[in-house]
């Protein structure tokens, strides 16, 4: 299937998508803007931010992304880093350097990303395991419910506390101020939610608590009675603003941390609404959609953009065919903002805390937790590891601890050997006589020559790991004089592995073991043919193309 370079999630466009892309961008909309304005209230930021988000972000993933139904806005996980990330930097909830801070942080992030898609790292990133994501979210959606606690109970924040603990410690302090109508509201507004989406899943139900909220607060005087109102949300589109140049410091290591989640969401979001008629994700796409879209909001003051995965899911449920649905939803946001912002200005702060809390505890995923345990035990402790990280030490550093955690995992995996015993099979050509690296149950008896192949790629990192599983198999074949080591499956071969198979090679000299190569891919043989060792083993005679010759040859 034919990838398109410029809109390849609109282009070719048919006429009759047109009708089911108005529905859903209507649809998403109706989700997408008042869960953006909450999640803007957790990066502790005015609503209209989130509003703002719904914007420019939708417009430039609809012409460079590849995704046909994500919907890209922000996340709880994404403001819960910018949160964090502003604090971190010493700007403080509230103040009048945050707009600008704002476009600074999120250009940061579009910076990142560009260059991370300059260097084709998307493959790198992807690197980044689901055990630690598990952790991050579930660190995450406990955070950010945390913070809600003020709205829900109407007691009053305080703009320092950053982090589960520090949150959760600050409202004990408040309880004998909580406000009973406030948790009413709060209550109410909870039930809603969730059984709207257990019983009637097809309608909006964030939409249709802001109405119920906006119209109470327009029956009764709720300030009059102690519930707080959201703050005045400013009639009219986004003007251009230029970045602040006073916290790039201190606001880079969380812009590495949200460039790197934003990326992982939407990779996953669309990989998960995506249908079998569409053509692949392409990590590489997705990397530039992300950064584009960041970069060109920043300046209108958008928050870090990422697809998220509940609105994606009602794009998707809504018969999406195309981004026109999300140019769709960014036109309402666009409208909202003109003409529906003192409206919007009526929505009671209980209201807008509800539906944060309820999207963001779905984030702690019991089911998964418990299939890793029941998996793989050193995942679910990572996984686990990295929660209580989160909860304790904050998001940005558990995402530091995940990644080096990760690592961790992958160079375990490179290290461990994959060396197999080759047999010949009368008519039947040479076969694998194990699976498993490092056996030496079926080398028992002497073997000369004895074949072995090496069943993945070496690296720096796992090349003793192999060559001492090697010298296992010609030790237990008694020392044979010649050992035909089968090099196919090596994409590459770096100075390091071949300066490390001639020092193995010395190893073995004094046992009287001689070792012969075979089955380079061409390219890797002609790469290997400029090293002065490989040259050596080529005049001694010492490579042949096929197993075949190589023990006609030494026969």
């Amino acid at each position: 299937m034919r990838i398109r370079a410029f809109a390849p999630a609109i282009l070719p466009y048919q006429r009759g998508w047109l009708r089911a892309d108005l529905l859903a961008g209507l649809a998403t909309a109706a989700v997408v803007i008042p869960q953006a304005m909450a999640y803007a209230t957790v990066a502790n930021l005015p609503p209209q931010f989130g509003l703002y988000t719904c914007m420019l972000p939708l417009v430039v993933y609809a012409f460079v992304g590849g995704s046909r139904t994500a919907s890209v806005s922000t996340t709880s996980t994404i403001a819960t880093l910018t949160a964090s990330t502003m604090l971190g930097a010493g700007i403080a909830a509230g103040s009048p350097d945050a707009p600008s801070e704002l476009v600074t942080l999120t250009l940061l992030v579009g910076v990142i990303l560009l260059v991370a898609r300059v260097l084709r790292l998307a493959s790198l990133v992807e690197n980044i395991n689901e055990a630690t994501l598990i952790g991050i979210k579930a660190g995450v959606g406990l955070t950010v419910a945390a913070t809600q606690l003020p709205k829900l109970l109407g007691v009053p924040g305080d703009p320092d506390a950053d982090g589960f603990l520090r949150t959760v410690l600050s409202m004990v302090r408040h309880l004998g101020d909580v406000h009973l109508a406030t948790v009413a509201l709060a209550v109410a507004s909870i039930a809603i939610l969730l059984a709207m989406s257990r019983f009637v899943p097809a309608v909006p139900g964030p939409l249709l608590v802001v109405v119920l909220g906006i119209g109470l607060a327009a029956g009764v005087d709720l300030p009059g009675h102690g519930v707080a109102l959201i703050p005045e949300v400013p009639q009219g589109i986004p003007l251009p603003g230029l970045p602040s140049l006073d916290h790039v410091g201190g606001l880079l290591p969380g812009a590495l941390a949200i460039a790197l989640m934003a990326f992982l969401e939407t990779v996953a979001v669309a990989r998960g609404v995506r249908r079998p008629d569409e053509p692949p994700v392409e990590p590489d796409r997705e990397l530039a959609a992300s950064s584009m879209s960041a970069l060109v909001g920043s300046f209108f003051h958008a928050l870090p953009p990422s697809a998220g995965f509940s609105q994606s899911s009602v794009n998707a449920r809504a018969g999406a065919k195309s981004q026109v649905a999300g140019l769709v939803t960014a036109a309402l946001a666009v409208l909202v903002s003109l003409f529906l912002a003192h409206v919007l200005s009526m929505l009671p702060q209980a209201t807008l805390g509800a539906m944060v809390l309820v999207a963001t505890l779905g984030l702690v995923d019991i089911t998964a937790l418990a299939r890793l345990y029941r998996y793989d035990r050193v995942e679910f402790g990572m996984a686990v590891a990295v929660a209580v990280f989160a909860l304790t030490a904050g998001l940005l550093r558990a995402i530091a601890v995940g990644v080096v955690l990760t690592l961790y995992l992958v160079l375990r995996e490179i290290n461990t050997p994959n060396v197999i015993r080759l047999v010949r099979q009368d008519g039947a050509g040479w076969h694998e006589a194990i699976e498993t690296a490092g056996a030496t149950e079926t080398a028992a008896a002497p073997t000369d020559p004895l074949v072995l192949r090496f069943g993945t790629a070496l690296y720096t990192a796992n090349l003793r790991s192999n060559t001492a599983a090697v010298h296992t198999f010609v030790e237990a074949a008694g020392f044979p004089g010649t050992v035909i080591l089968d090099l196919r499956r090596l994409p590459k071969m770096s100075s390091t592995v071949l300066d490390g198979l001639r020092d193995f090679e010395t190893e073995l000299a004094p046992d009287g073991v001689r070792i012969v190569y075979a089955c380079l891919s061409e390219h890797v043989h002609t790469m290997v043919r400029g090293w002065p060792w490989w040259q050596q083993v080529e005049s001694e005679g010492r490579y042949f193309t096929t197993i075949d010759d190589a023990v006609n040859a030494v026969r």
